[in-house]
């Protein structure tokens, strides 16, 4: 079974730089509390990364 991951934006994006948000637009999150499912690759856990501080991360399977 292939693992994704369930992202949630835990922290406002106010006052964060124009890069970190586009990468969380990027990840398709909108607004605070909201949470999507993506596929595990090496691209999505790299812009996690780089917004770490803002999100919640959790492993599933699906």
């Amino acid at each position: 079974m292939a693992k994704k991951l369930e992202i949630t934006l835990t922290r406002s994006l106010i006052g964060r730089p124009k890069d970190q948000r586009v990468t969380v637009n990027t990840l398709g999150l909108r607004k605070m509390h909201q949470s999507v499912v993506q596929e595990d690759n090496a691209a999505i856990r790299g812009m996690v990364n780089k917004v770490s501080h803002l999100l919640t991360v959790k492993e599933i399977e699906a």
